[in-house]
Protein backbone atom coordinates (compact mmCIF):
# COMPACT_ATOMS: atom_id res chain seq x y z
CA UNK A 1 0.00 0.00 0.00
CA UNK A 2 3.02 2.27 0.51
CA UNK A 3 3.23 2.47 -3.55
CA UNK A 4 -0.37 3.80 -2.93
CA UNK A 5 -0.52 6.57 -0.93
CA UNK A 6 1.37 8.84 -3.00
CA UNK A 7 -1.38 9.25 -5.30
CA UNK A 8 -3.18 11.07 -3.02
CA UNK A 9 -0.85 13.64 -2.53
CA UNK A 10 -2.20 16.11 -5.26
CA UNK A 11 -5.45 16.10 -3.70
CA UNK A 12 -4.20 16.63 0.47
CA UNK A 13 -6.39 20.33 0.20
CA UNK A 14 -9.35 18.64 -0.76
CA UNK A 15 -8.90 15.93 1.56
CA UNK A 16 -8.00 18.17 4.50
CA UNK A 17 -11.68 19.83 3.86
CA UNK A 18 -13.52 16.44 3.46
CA UNK A 19 -11.99 15.29 7.40
CA UNK A 20 -12.51 18.79 8.56
CA UNK A 21 -16.34 18.69 7.25
CA UNK A 22 -16.49 15.20 8.61
CA UNK A 23 -15.05 16.29 12.05
CA UNK A 24 -17.90 18.44 11.89
CA UNK A 25 -20.29 15.72 11.34
CA UNK A 26 -18.87 13.49 14.23
CA UNK A 27 -18.98 16.67 16.82
CA UNK A 28 -21.96 17.53 16.35
CA UNK A 29 -23.25 13.93 16.25
CA UNK A 30 -21.50 13.53 19.36
CA UNK A 31 -22.69 16.52 21.12
CA UNK A 32 -26.22 15.50 20.31
CA UNK A 33 -26.68 12.83 23.62
CA UNK A 34 -25.79 15.74 26.01
CA UNK A 35 -28.16 17.85 24.63
CA UNK A 36 -31.02 15.42 24.99
CA UNK A 37 -30.14 14.56 28.56
CA UNK A 38 -30.06 18.46 29.58
CA UNK A 39 -33.15 18.77 27.61
CA UNK A 40 -34.54 15.85 29.89
CA UNK A 41 -33.48 16.58 33.35
CA UNK A 42 -33.74 20.16 33.02
CA UNK A 43 -36.68 20.65 30.34
CA UNK A 44 -38.70 17.30 30.98
CA UNK A 45 -38.14 16.27 34.66
CA UNK A 46 -38.55 19.85 35.50
CA UNK A 47 -41.65 20.57 33.34
CA UNK A 48 -39.90 23.67 31.76
CA UNK A 49 -41.03 23.91 28.31
CA UNK A 50 -38.68 26.73 27.70
CA UNK A 51 -35.46 24.82 28.46
CA UNK A 52 -37.36 22.03 25.83
CA UNK A 53 -38.17 24.56 23.20
CA UNK A 54 -34.43 26.21 23.77
CA UNK A 55 -32.25 23.51 23.24
CA UNK A 56 -34.49 21.81 21.51
CA UNK A 57 -33.98 24.34 18.69
CA UNK A 58 -29.91 24.26 19.33
CA UNK A 59 -30.54 20.15 18.66
CA UNK A 60 -32.40 21.11 15.32
CA UNK A 61 -29.62 23.53 14.15
CA UNK A 62 -27.02 21.38 15.01
CA UNK A 63 -28.25 18.63 12.69
CA UNK A 64 -28.97 21.28 9.83
CA UNK A 65 -24.83 21.95 10.20
CA UNK A 66 -24.34 18.18 10.26
CA UNK A 67 -26.68 17.58 6.62
CA UNK A 68 -24.65 20.50 5.35
CA UNK A 69 -21.27 19.36 6.35
CA UNK A 70 -22.17 15.58 5.04
CA UNK A 71 -23.32 16.77 1.72
CA UNK A 72 -20.51 19.04 1.59
CA UNK A 73 -17.88 16.45 2.61
CA UNK A 74 -19.80 13.70 -0.08
CA UNK A 75 -18.98 16.23 -2.58
CA UNK A 76 -15.05 16.26 -2.10
CA UNK A 77 -14.93 12.60 -0.66
CA UNK A 78 -16.41 12.32 -4.50
CA UNK A 79 -13.66 14.60 -6.13
CA UNK A 80 -10.84 13.08 -4.18
CA UNK A 81 -11.36 9.27 -4.93
CA UNK A 82 -12.71 9.83 -8.53
CA UNK A 83 -9.11 11.55 -9.53
CA UNK A 84 -7.26 9.05 -7.45
CA UNK A 85 -8.64 6.69 -9.38
CA UNK A 86 -8.15 8.19 -13.13
CA UNK A 87 -4.39 8.94 -12.22
CA UNK A 88 -3.71 5.67 -10.41
CA UNK A 89 -5.25 3.78 -14.08
CA UNK A 90 -2.88 6.16 -15.78
CA UNK A 91 0.09 5.18 -14.43
CA UNK A 92 -0.85 1.44 -14.46
CA UNK A 93 -1.92 1.87 -17.83
CA UNK A 94 1.22 3.69 -18.93
CA UNK A 95 3.32 1.53 -16.64
CA UNK A 96 1.76 -1.71 -18.69
CA UNK A 97 2.65 -0.20 -22.05
CA UNK A 98 6.01 0.32 -21.23
CA UNK A 99 6.54 -3.49 -20.40
CA UNK A 100 8.84 -5.48 -22.36
CA UNK A 101 7.67 -9.26 -23.51
CA UNK A 102 9.77 -10.59 -20.39
CA UNK A 103 7.60 -8.53 -18.68
CA UNK A 104 3.95 -9.78 -19.97
CA UNK A 105 4.82 -13.40 -19.24
CA UNK A 106 4.50 -12.42 -15.66
CA UNK A 107 1.03 -10.94 -15.69
CA UNK A 108 -1.41 -12.71 -18.14
CA UNK A 109 -3.47 -10.45 -19.88
CA UNK A 110 -6.56 -11.36 -18.08
CA UNK A 111 -4.88 -10.30 -14.45
CA UNK A 112 -3.83 -7.06 -15.87
CA UNK A 113 -7.59 -6.28 -17.33
CA UNK A 114 -8.69 -6.96 -13.58
CA UNK A 115 -5.77 -4.76 -12.05
CA UNK A 116 -6.83 -2.31 -14.39
CA UNK A 117 -10.57 -2.03 -13.64
CA UNK A 118 -11.68 -4.17 -10.73
CA UNK A 119 -8.79 -3.27 -8.51
CA UNK A 120 -8.40 -0.30 -8.79
CA UNK A 121 -12.51 0.25 -8.62
CA UNK A 122 -11.57 -1.38 -5.29
CA UNK A 123 -9.29 1.44 -4.49
CA UNK A 124 -11.36 3.98 -5.52
CA UNK A 125 -14.38 3.11 -3.00
CA UNK A 126 -11.82 2.96 0.06
CA UNK A 127 -11.23 6.32 -0.59
CA UNK A 128 -14.61 7.61 -0.76
CA UNK A 129 -15.54 5.63 2.33
CA UNK A 130 -12.31 6.55 4.29
CA UNK A 131 -13.02 10.58 3.83
CA UNK A 132 -16.99 9.54 4.02
CA UNK A 133 -17.72 7.18 6.95
CA UNK A 134 -14.74 4.99 7.72
CA UNK A 135 -12.86 7.19 9.65
CA UNK A 136 -15.57 8.45 11.21
CA UNK A 137 -16.49 5.19 12.76
CA UNK A 138 -13.45 4.61 14.70
CA UNK A 139 -13.62 8.08 15.67
CA UNK A 140 -17.17 7.72 17.18
CA UNK A 141 -16.12 5.09 19.43
CA UNK A 142 -13.18 6.82 21.06
CA UNK A 143 -15.20 10.44 21.16
CA UNK A 144 -18.39 8.23 22.63
CA UNK A 145 -15.91 6.63 25.70
CA UNK A 146 -14.73 10.18 26.21
CA UNK A 147 -17.96 11.79 26.52
CA UNK A 148 -19.20 9.04 28.47
CA UNK A 149 -16.25 9.33 31.00
CA UNK A 150 -16.89 13.14 31.20
CA UNK A 151 -21.14 12.50 32.18
CA UNK A 152 -20.61 9.82 34.57
CA UNK A 153 -17.44 8.11 35.18
CA UNK A 154 -18.63 4.88 36.74
CA UNK A 155 -21.29 3.93 33.73
CA UNK A 156 -18.94 4.72 31.27
CA UNK A 157 -16.41 1.90 32.36
CA UNK A 158 -18.31 -0.65 31.23
CA UNK A 159 -17.57 0.95 27.66
CA UNK A 160 -13.97 0.80 28.45
CA UNK A 161 -14.41 -3.02 28.85
CA UNK A 162 -15.73 -4.05 26.05
CA UNK A 163 -14.27 -1.53 23.57
CA UNK A 164 -10.72 -3.15 23.56
CA UNK A 165 -12.10 -6.89 23.17
CA UNK A 166 -14.05 -5.78 20.57
CA UNK A 167 -10.97 -3.83 18.45
CA UNK A 168 -8.29 -6.83 18.90
CA UNK A 169 -11.53 -9.33 17.34
CA UNK A 170 -12.28 -6.64 14.13
CA UNK A 171 -8.40 -6.51 13.81
CA UNK A 172 -7.76 -10.59 13.95
CA UNK A 173 -10.55 -10.66 11.68
CA UNK A 174 -9.20 -8.02 9.70
CA UNK A 175 -5.94 -10.09 9.14
CA UNK A 176 -7.59 -13.07 7.75
CA UNK A 177 -9.91 -11.72 5.83
CA UNK A 178 -7.43 -9.70 3.74
CA UNK A 179 -5.79 -13.36 2.83
CA UNK A 180 -9.28 -14.53 1.89
CA UNK A 181 -10.06 -11.50 -0.30
CA UNK A 182 -6.14 -11.56 -2.11
CA UNK A 183 -7.62 -15.27 -3.36
CA UNK A 184 -10.85 -13.93 -4.34
CA UNK A 185 -9.16 -11.66 -6.70
CA UNK A 186 -6.70 -14.09 -7.88
CA UNK A 187 -9.88 -16.40 -9.00
CA UNK A 188 -11.30 -13.41 -10.50
CA UNK A 189 -8.35 -13.34 -12.94
CA UNK A 190 -9.23 -16.72 -13.45
CA UNK A 191 -12.39 -16.59 -14.59
CA UNK A 192 -11.51 -13.74 -16.70
CA UNK A 193 -9.02 -15.60 -18.39
CA UNK A 194 -11.17 -18.38 -19.21
CA UNK A 195 -14.03 -16.41 -20.38
CA UNK A 196 -11.26 -13.89 -22.81
CA UNK A 197 -10.49 -17.49 -24.22
CA UNK A 198 -13.85 -18.41 -25.24
CA UNK A 199 -14.83 -14.95 -26.30
CA UNK A 200 -11.64 -14.32 -28.97
CA UNK A 201 -11.89 -18.02 -29.94
CA UNK A 202 -15.92 -18.09 -30.19
CA UNK A 203 -16.16 -19.01 -34.36
CA UNK A 204 -13.80 -21.61 -33.22
CA UNK A 205 -15.65 -23.16 -30.40
CA UNK A 206 -18.70 -23.41 -32.95
CA UNK A 207 -17.23 -24.79 -35.76
CA UNK A 208 -15.82 -27.63 -33.07
CA UNK A 209 -19.30 -28.19 -31.09
CA UNK A 210 -17.20 -26.98 -27.93
CA UNK A 211 -19.79 -25.28 -26.67
CA UNK A 212 -20.71 -27.48 -24.01
CA UNK A 213 -17.52 -27.89 -22.91
CA UNK A 214 -16.15 -24.54 -22.54
CA UNK A 215 -19.76 -23.84 -20.51
CA UNK A 216 -18.54 -26.50 -17.83
CA UNK A 217 -14.99 -24.80 -17.96
CA UNK A 218 -16.08 -21.94 -17.01
CA UNK A 219 -18.81 -22.57 -14.29
CA UNK A 220 -15.80 -24.79 -12.57
CA UNK A 221 -13.98 -21.91 -12.80
CA UNK A 222 -16.98 -19.80 -11.48
CA UNK A 223 -17.66 -22.02 -8.56
CA UNK A 224 -14.35 -21.74 -6.99
CA UNK A 225 -14.55 -17.91 -7.38
CA UNK A 226 -18.11 -18.59 -5.61
CA UNK A 227 -16.48 -21.01 -2.92
CA UNK A 228 -13.14 -18.36 -2.24
CA UNK A 229 -15.86 -15.34 -2.17
CA UNK A 230 -18.42 -16.95 0.30
CA UNK A 231 -15.68 -18.31 2.41
CA UNK A 232 -14.36 -14.79 3.08
CA UNK A 233 -18.01 -13.03 3.43
CA UNK A 234 -18.66 -15.99 5.96
CA UNK A 235 -16.13 -14.71 8.03
CA UNK A 236 -17.14 -11.25 7.96
CA UNK A 237 -20.30 -11.74 8.80
CA UNK A 238 -19.28 -13.45 11.80
CA UNK A 239 -18.37 -10.53 12.87
CA UNK A 240 -21.86 -8.72 13.34
CA UNK A 241 -23.72 -11.39 15.68
CA UNK A 242 -20.41 -11.10 18.35
CA UNK A 243 -20.48 -6.59 18.09
CA UNK A 244 -24.02 -7.18 18.32
CA UNK A 245 -24.13 -9.50 21.21
CA UNK A 246 -21.47 -7.88 23.53
CA UNK A 247 -22.83 -4.59 22.66
CA UNK A 248 -25.94 -4.97 23.98
CA UNK A 249 -24.70 -6.69 26.83
CA UNK A 250 -22.87 -3.37 27.94
CA UNK A 251 -26.19 -1.42 27.24
CA UNK A 252 -28.12 -4.17 29.74
CA UNK A 253 -25.70 -3.51 32.07
CA UNK A 254 -25.66 -0.08 32.01
CA UNK A 255 -29.29 0.39 32.34
CA UNK A 256 -29.08 -2.07 35.63
CA UNK A 257 -26.07 0.06 37.09
CA UNK A 258 -27.60 3.55 36.02
CA UNK A 259 -31.44 2.87 37.84
CA UNK A 260 -29.24 1.52 40.92
CA UNK A 261 -27.29 5.10 40.13
CA UNK A 262 -30.24 6.99 39.86
CA UNK A 263 -31.93 5.57 42.75
CA UNK A 264 -28.46 6.36 44.69
CA UNK A 265 -28.92 10.17 43.47
CA UNK A 266 -25.43 9.74 42.08
CA UNK A 267 -26.45 9.92 38.34
CA UNK A 268 -29.13 11.82 36.78
CA UNK A 269 -32.34 10.23 34.40
CA UNK A 270 -30.57 12.16 32.00
CA UNK A 271 -26.91 10.89 32.55
CA UNK A 272 -28.31 7.54 32.20
CA UNK A 273 -29.76 8.54 28.82
CA UNK A 274 -26.60 10.04 27.66
CA UNK A 275 -24.74 6.87 28.15
CA UNK A 276 -27.08 4.75 26.38
CA UNK A 277 -26.61 6.58 23.86
CA UNK A 278 -23.40 6.65 22.88
CA UNK A 279 -23.54 3.16 23.68
CA UNK A 280 -26.37 2.91 20.75
CA UNK A 281 -24.24 5.03 18.48
CA UNK A 282 -21.05 3.10 19.19
CA UNK A 283 -22.91 -0.02 18.28
CA UNK A 284 -23.63 1.18 14.89
CA UNK A 285 -20.09 2.84 14.71
CA UNK A 286 -18.86 -0.80 15.49
CA UNK A 287 -21.14 -2.56 12.94
CA UNK A 288 -20.02 -0.44 10.40
CA UNK A 289 -16.63 -1.94 10.98
CA UNK A 290 -17.53 -4.88 10.22
CA UNK A 291 -18.34 -3.40 6.02
CA UNK A 292 -15.08 -1.82 6.78
CA UNK A 293 -13.31 -4.75 7.51
CA UNK A 294 -14.79 -6.17 4.26
CA UNK A 295 -13.87 -2.99 1.76
CA UNK A 296 -10.18 -2.48 3.64
CA UNK A 297 -9.30 -6.45 3.51
CA UNK A 298 -10.42 -6.18 -0.40
CA UNK A 299 -8.25 -3.00 -0.49
CA UNK A 300 -5.26 -4.07 0.90
CA UNK A 301 -5.34 -7.93 -1.75
CA UNK A 302 -5.84 -4.75 -4.42
CA UNK A 303 -3.53 -2.35 -3.80
CA UNK A 304 -0.86 -5.34 -3.23
CA UNK A 305 -1.54 -6.32 -6.92
CA UNK A 306 -2.00 -2.67 -8.24
CA UNK A 307 1.49 -2.32 -6.28
CA UNK A 308 3.25 -5.39 -8.08
CA UNK A 309 2.46 -4.05 -11.24
CA UNK A 310 3.99 -0.42 -10.76
CA UNK A 311 7.08 -1.94 -9.01
CA UNK A 312 8.00 -4.23 -11.99
CA UNK A 313 11.76 -3.73 -12.95
CA UNK A 314 10.79 -2.90 -17.12
CA UNK A 315 14.53 -5.10 -17.84
CA UNK A 316 14.32 -3.57 -21.40
CA UNK A 317 15.04 0.14 -21.38
CA UNK A 318 17.11 3.20 -23.09
CA UNK A 319 20.72 2.26 -22.32
CA UNK A 320 22.59 5.49 -20.30
CA UNK A 321 24.87 5.67 -23.14
CA UNK A 322 21.60 6.09 -25.96
CA UNK A 323 21.92 8.83 -28.33
CA UNK A 324 19.48 10.11 -31.05
CA UNK A 325 20.72 8.60 -34.15
CA UNK A 326 18.53 8.58 -37.04
CA UNK A 327 18.24 5.75 -39.48
CA UNK A 328 19.79 6.91 -42.64
CA UNK A 329 20.31 3.93 -44.80
CA UNK A 330 18.72 0.75 -43.27
CA UNK A 331 21.46 -1.38 -43.49
CA UNK A 332 21.45 -4.09 -40.69
CA UNK A 333 24.32 -6.55 -39.94
CA UNK A 334 24.08 -9.65 -36.93
CA UNK A 335 27.15 -11.08 -35.29
CA UNK A 336 27.08 -13.74 -33.63
CA UNK A 337 23.66 -13.16 -32.53
CA UNK A 338 22.97 -15.70 -29.96
CA UNK A 339 19.25 -15.52 -28.28
CA UNK A 340 17.14 -17.86 -25.95
CA UNK A 341 13.84 -16.52 -24.30
CA UNK A 342 13.78 -15.35 -20.78
CA UNK A 343 13.14 -18.36 -18.22
CA UNK A 344 14.59 -21.21 -21.08
CA UNK A 345 17.84 -22.80 -21.40
CA UNK A 346 17.50 -23.51 -24.71
CA UNK A 347 18.93 -21.08 -27.31
CA UNK A 348 16.49 -19.79 -30.22
CA UNK A 349 19.18 -18.41 -32.54
CA UNK A 350 22.44 -19.29 -32.64
CA UNK A 351 25.73 -17.77 -33.91
CA UNK A 352 23.95 -16.20 -36.70
CA UNK A 353 26.13 -13.40 -38.33
CA UNK A 354 24.54 -12.34 -41.59
CA UNK A 355 24.42 -8.72 -43.22
CA UNK A 356 22.01 -6.60 -45.49
CA UNK A 357 22.50 -3.68 -47.62
CA UNK A 358 20.80 -0.63 -47.26
CA UNK A 359 17.70 -1.00 -49.42
CA UNK A 360 17.62 -4.23 -50.46
CA UNK A 361 14.64 -7.21 -50.52
CA UNK A 362 15.96 -10.38 -48.01
CA UNK A 363 13.61 -12.71 -47.84
CA UNK A 364 14.00 -15.66 -44.80
CA UNK A 365 12.94 -19.20 -45.24
CA UNK A 366 12.73 -22.10 -42.94
CA UNK A 367 10.66 -24.66 -41.64
CA UNK A 368 8.28 -23.55 -38.11
CA UNK A 369 10.39 -23.08 -35.13
CA UNK A 370 13.44 -22.34 -37.02
CA UNK A 371 13.51 -18.62 -35.38
CA UNK A 372 12.70 -16.32 -37.87
CA UNK A 373 10.26 -14.48 -35.96
CA UNK A 374 12.26 -14.45 -32.88
CA UNK A 375 15.01 -12.63 -35.24
CA UNK A 376 12.64 -10.32 -36.33
CA UNK A 377 11.81 -8.79 -32.79
CA UNK A 378 15.20 -8.48 -32.14
CA UNK A 379 15.57 -5.93 -34.82
CA UNK A 380 12.96 -3.27 -32.96
CA UNK A 381 15.03 -4.42 -29.99
CA UNK A 382 11.42 -6.08 -28.70
CA UNK A 383 14.20 -8.44 -26.80
CA UNK A 384 17.69 -8.06 -26.07
CA UNK A 385 20.16 -10.07 -27.42
CA UNK A 386 22.00 -12.63 -25.22
CA UNK A 387 25.57 -13.33 -26.83
CA UNK A 388 27.04 -11.04 -30.02
CA UNK A 389 25.33 -7.28 -31.65
CA UNK A 390 23.20 -6.18 -33.97
CA UNK A 391 23.69 -3.54 -35.71
CA UNK A 392 21.77 -0.68 -38.12
CA UNK A 393 23.86 1.90 -40.13
CA UNK A 394 27.14 0.32 -38.31
CA UNK A 395 25.68 1.17 -35.34
CA UNK A 396 24.84 -0.99 -32.37
CA UNK A 397 20.73 -0.65 -31.77
CA UNK A 398 21.84 -0.71 -28.20
CA UNK A 399 23.26 2.90 -28.96
CA UNK A 400 19.26 4.10 -30.40
CA UNK A 401 17.06 5.12 -27.91
CA UNK A 402 13.90 3.03 -28.59
CA UNK A 403 11.68 5.32 -29.53
CA UNK A 404 13.72 6.65 -32.26
CA UNK A 405 14.97 3.04 -33.43
CA UNK A 406 11.23 2.19 -33.56
CA UNK A 407 9.66 4.83 -34.99
CA UNK A 408 12.14 4.34 -38.13
CA UNK A 409 11.03 0.98 -38.67
CA UNK A 410 7.70 -0.46 -40.16
CA UNK A 411 6.16 -3.66 -38.62
CA UNK A 412 4.06 -5.78 -40.20
CA UNK A 413 3.22 -8.94 -37.89
CA UNK A 414 2.47 -12.77 -38.73
CA UNK A 415 -1.28 -11.60 -37.11
CA UNK A 416 -3.17 -9.26 -38.58
CA UNK A 417 -4.30 -6.74 -35.91
CA UNK A 418 -6.57 -3.99 -36.36
CA UNK A 419 -8.53 -2.05 -34.14
CA UNK A 420 -12.02 -0.84 -33.51
CA UNK A 421 -12.58 1.86 -35.81
CA UNK A 422 -12.63 3.19 -39.61
CA UNK A 423 -10.54 2.20 -41.73
CA UNK A 424 -8.98 6.14 -42.41
CA UNK A 425 -8.21 5.60 -38.13
CA UNK A 426 -6.64 1.66 -38.60
CA UNK A 427 -4.23 3.27 -41.52
CA UNK A 428 -3.23 6.24 -39.63
CA UNK A 429 -2.30 4.38 -36.33
CA UNK A 430 0.95 3.96 -38.20
CA UNK A 431 1.92 7.78 -38.48
CA UNK A 432 -1.42 9.68 -36.98
CA UNK A 433 0.16 13.15 -38.35
CA UNK A 434 -0.48 11.14 -42.02
CA UNK A 435 -2.57 12.76 -44.79
CA UNK A 436 -5.70 12.03 -46.61
CA UNK A 437 -3.12 11.69 -49.24
CA UNK A 438 -0.47 9.45 -47.22
CA UNK A 439 -2.83 7.13 -46.26
CA UNK A 440 -4.24 6.68 -49.76
CA UNK A 441 -0.84 6.26 -51.46
CA UNK A 442 -0.22 3.43 -48.59
CA UNK A 443 -3.38 1.89 -49.62
CA UNK A 444 -2.59 1.76 -53.22
CA UNK A 445 1.08 0.50 -52.62
CA UNK A 446 -0.96 -2.25 -50.35
CA UNK A 447 -2.96 -3.36 -53.26
CA UNK A 448 -6.07 -2.46 -50.56
CA UNK A 449 -6.93 1.15 -52.37
CA UNK A 450 -9.76 -0.38 -54.85
CA UNK A 451 -11.34 -2.73 -51.87
CA UNK A 452 -11.78 -0.03 -49.67
CA UNK A 453 -13.44 1.83 -52.46
CA UNK A 454 -16.28 -0.60 -52.82
CA UNK A 455 -16.58 -0.43 -48.59
CA UNK A 456 -20.30 1.34 -47.90
CA UNK A 457 -18.25 4.36 -46.57
CA UNK A 458 -15.02 3.69 -48.41
CA UNK A 459 -12.29 4.57 -46.12
CA UNK A 460 -14.66 5.94 -43.19
CA UNK A 461 -16.18 2.10 -43.45
CA UNK A 462 -16.39 1.21 -39.38
CA UNK A 463 -14.08 -1.77 -38.60
CA UNK A 464 -14.86 -4.55 -36.16
CA UNK A 465 -12.88 -5.64 -33.40
CA UNK A 466 -9.69 -7.18 -35.12
CA UNK A 467 -11.79 -6.55 -38.37
CA UNK A 468 -14.03 -9.09 -38.25
CA UNK A 469 -15.81 -7.69 -40.93
CA UNK A 470 -12.74 -8.54 -43.67
CA UNK A 471 -10.99 -11.32 -44.72
CA UNK A 472 -7.65 -12.83 -44.12
CA UNK A 473 -5.99 -11.17 -47.08
CA UNK A 474 -7.67 -7.82 -46.40
CA UNK A 475 -6.49 -7.41 -43.27
CA UNK A 476 -2.84 -8.26 -44.26
CA UNK A 477 -3.14 -5.90 -46.55
CA UNK A 478 -4.57 -3.19 -43.94
CA UNK A 479 -1.70 -4.25 -41.92
CA UNK A 480 1.17 -3.59 -44.48
CA UNK A 481 -0.86 0.10 -45.91
CA UNK A 482 -0.24 1.05 -41.76
CA UNK A 483 3.21 0.27 -41.74
CA UNK A 484 3.93 2.13 -45.37
CA UNK A 485 2.35 5.15 -43.95
CA UNK A 486 5.06 5.12 -41.71
CA UNK A 487 7.63 5.72 -44.63
CA UNK A 488 9.66 3.26 -42.65
CA UNK A 489 13.99 3.55 -43.30
CA UNK A 490 13.22 -0.95 -42.75
CA UNK A 491 9.85 -2.61 -43.16
CA UNK A 492 9.84 -5.90 -41.62
CA UNK A 493 7.06 -8.39 -43.09
CA UNK A 494 6.52 -11.63 -41.09
CA UNK A 495 4.88 -14.12 -43.61
CA UNK A 496 2.17 -11.11 -43.93
CA UNK A 497 1.52 -12.30 -47.56
CA UNK A 498 0.28 -15.89 -46.60
CA UNK A 499 -2.98 -14.93 -47.40
CA UNK A 500 -2.73 -12.83 -50.58
CA UNK A 501 -2.81 -14.73 -54.11
CA UNK A 502 -0.10 -14.28 -56.33
CA UNK A 503 -1.46 -11.61 -59.02
CA UNK A 504 -1.68 -9.11 -55.88
CA UNK A 505 1.07 -10.40 -53.95
CA UNK A 506 3.01 -9.82 -57.05
CA UNK A 507 1.92 -6.29 -57.60
CA UNK A 508 2.70 -5.68 -54.07
CA UNK A 509 6.11 -6.60 -54.62
CA UNK A 510 6.13 -4.23 -57.99
CA UNK A 511 5.16 -1.68 -55.86
CA UNK A 512 7.27 -2.05 -52.70
CA UNK A 513 10.10 -1.40 -55.52
CA UNK A 514 9.21 2.15 -55.13
CA UNK A 515 10.22 2.28 -51.94
CA UNK A 516 13.52 3.17 -50.64
CA UNK A 517 13.89 1.14 -47.20
CA UNK A 518 15.15 -1.79 -46.78
CA UNK A 519 12.53 -4.50 -46.92
CA UNK A 520 13.13 -7.94 -45.07
CA UNK A 521 10.38 -10.73 -45.72
CA UNK A 522 9.84 -14.00 -43.65
CA UNK A 523 7.81 -16.01 -46.10
CA UNK A 524 6.98 -19.42 -46.79
CA UNK A 525 6.81 -18.65 -50.84
CA UNK A 526 9.18 -19.56 -53.24
CA UNK A 527 7.31 -16.67 -55.60
CA UNK A 528 8.55 -13.93 -52.95
CA UNK A 529 11.51 -15.56 -52.51
CA UNK A 530 12.44 -15.34 -56.18
CA UNK A 531 11.50 -11.73 -56.54
CA UNK A 532 14.10 -11.23 -53.58
CA UNK A 533 17.52 -9.56 -53.36
CA UNK A 534 19.31 -12.08 -51.03
CA UNK A 535 17.64 -15.30 -48.90
CA UNK A 536 18.33 -16.42 -45.65
CA UNK A 537 17.42 -19.81 -45.16
CA UNK A 538 17.08 -20.70 -41.21
CA UNK A 539 17.04 -24.39 -39.82
CA UNK A 540 16.86 -24.65 -35.95
CA UNK A 541 17.86 -21.55 -34.79
CA UNK A 542 21.13 -21.18 -36.78
CA UNK A 543 21.83 -19.95 -40.67
CA UNK A 544 21.98 -22.89 -43.15
CA UNK A 545 22.86 -20.95 -46.29
CA UNK A 546 22.00 -17.46 -47.81
CA UNK A 547 22.44 -15.54 -51.22
CA UNK A 548 20.58 -15.16 -54.43
CA UNK A 549 17.73 -17.20 -55.52
CA UNK A 550 19.75 -18.93 -58.67
CA UNK A 551 22.85 -18.94 -56.14
CA UNK A 552 21.14 -21.39 -53.44
CA UNK A 553 19.80 -23.55 -56.44
CA UNK A 554 22.71 -24.64 -57.03
CA UNK A 555 24.09 -24.74 -53.48
CA UNK A 556 21.67 -25.55 -51.07
CA UNK A 557 19.84 -28.70 -51.38
CA UNK A 558 16.76 -27.73 -48.79
CA UNK A 559 16.58 -25.09 -50.67
CA UNK A 560 16.24 -26.95 -54.16
CA UNK A 561 13.87 -29.19 -52.17
CA UNK A 562 11.60 -26.51 -51.03
CA UNK A 563 11.67 -24.96 -54.23
CA UNK A 564 10.91 -27.98 -56.19
CA UNK A 565 7.84 -28.74 -53.45
CA UNK A 566 6.00 -25.84 -54.51
CA UNK A 567 6.39 -25.35 -58.17
CA UNK A 568 7.37 -29.22 -59.02
CA UNK A 569 9.98 -31.08 -60.42
CA UNK A 570 8.97 -30.54 -63.95
CA UNK A 571 9.24 -26.81 -63.49
CA UNK A 572 12.40 -26.60 -61.60
CA UNK A 573 13.99 -28.64 -64.55
CA UNK A 574 12.75 -25.71 -66.90
CA UNK A 575 14.27 -22.98 -64.97
CA UNK A 576 17.68 -24.40 -64.04
CA UNK A 577 17.73 -24.71 -68.04
CA UNK A 578 16.53 -21.37 -68.38
CA UNK A 579 19.86 -20.21 -66.35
Amino acid sequence: MKRIFPFLTPYRIAITIALALMLMELAVELVQPLLIAKIIDDGILQQDLSVVMLWGGVLIGCSFVAFFAGVTNSFYSSHVSQSFGFDIRKSLYDKVQAFSFTNFTKFPTSSLITRLTNDVTMLQNTVFMSLRIMMRAPLLVIGSVILAFIVHPGLALVLVISVPVLLFFLIFIMSKAGNLFKQVQERVDHVNNVMQENLVGIRLIKAFLRARHEMNRFKKSSEVLMDKTVKALRLIEVTMPIILLLMNASILVILWMGSVEVAANQASVGDVVAIVNYATRMTGALSIVTMIIMVFSRAKASGSRISDVLETDIDLVDREASENFMINHGAISFDNVSFRYPGTNTNVLRNLSFSIKAGERVSILGATGSGKSTLFQLIPRLYDVDEGEIRIDHQDISSFKLEHLRQQIGFVPQEAMLFTGSVRENIAWGDLNASFEEIKAAAERAQIHDTIMKLPKKYDTLLGQKGVNLSGGQKQRLSIARALVRKPAILLMDDSTSALDMKTEAKLLEALNDLSCTTVMITQKISTTMASDHILLLDEGELLAQGSHQELLKTSPLYLKIVESQIGKEALTLVQRGN
